[in-house]
């Protein structure tokens, strides 16, 4: 394993251990099987450019694990596998609670380091898609306004289940919870639609 690959997994240690805002490039060396110093910027340009694609990549291997794909005979619209999805993200809470904090030390990073925010941007929009397709079976090919929108409310939903999971765990809703919510309001746009096509105008 070289150098890159070592600072790779020293930064994912580190930002498990020391969370995003205390770690330093010192830190992230020792962590790297005491890579010099000097190899993070020469391969990565510089410690929050390595944090950042580490935070993401882990993000990213996180977010593989708790999507759940249905199968063809549950079809993409079955209940079943979206609540094990959200189950799966609440026991995330306690078994990833460190790299959750640190991509939230890292959103508040971004507020005043524009390539945090791109990085954290791009990812946002490849996963959108990503999330539509596993979770519904949607073809951002085929339909790209309607798997971006669909996976942008799934992943507003995680980002704010995993916030209210992480500051009050004793109140916070179960995949039971998130599910039946989910069903009441599908519901009720539904009727709400439905009234609105039936209306006449006076």
């Amino acid at each position: 394993m070289g150098h890159r690959e070592q600072l790779m997994t020293g930064a994912k240690r580190c930002l498990q251990e020391r969370g995003y805002a205390r770690t330093t490039s010192r830190d992230i060396a020792a962590a790297a099987n005491n890579a010099p110093v000097g190899t993070i910027n020469y391969h990565y340009g510089s410690k929050e450019a390595l944090l950042n694609a580490a935070l993401l990549e882990t993000l990213m291997e996180w977010g593989t694990a708790i999507v759940d794909r249905p199968s063809e005979a549950e079809g993409g619209g079955a209940p079943e596998p979206l609540e094990r999805m959200w189950a799966r993200i609440i026991g995330s809470e306690a078994t990833d609670r460190p790299m959750l904090v640190a991509s939230t030390e890292a959103f508040a990073q971004a507020e005043r380091a524009p390539e945090i925010r791109e990085q954290i941007a791009a990812a946002y929009e490849r996963a959108r898609p990503e999330m539509a397709a596993h979770l519904h079976g949607i073809d951002a090919a085929d339909d790209p306004d309607t798997a971006r929108a669909v996976g942008s409310v799934h992943m507003a939903l995680v980002a704010g289940l995993t916030q209210q999971w992480l500051i009050d765990p004793d109140h916070a809703p179960s995949a039971h919870d998130v599910a039946v919510g989910l069903r009441v309001i599908a519901r009720r746009l539904e009727e709400e639609a439905g009234a609105g096509s039936g209306s006449t105008a006076d």
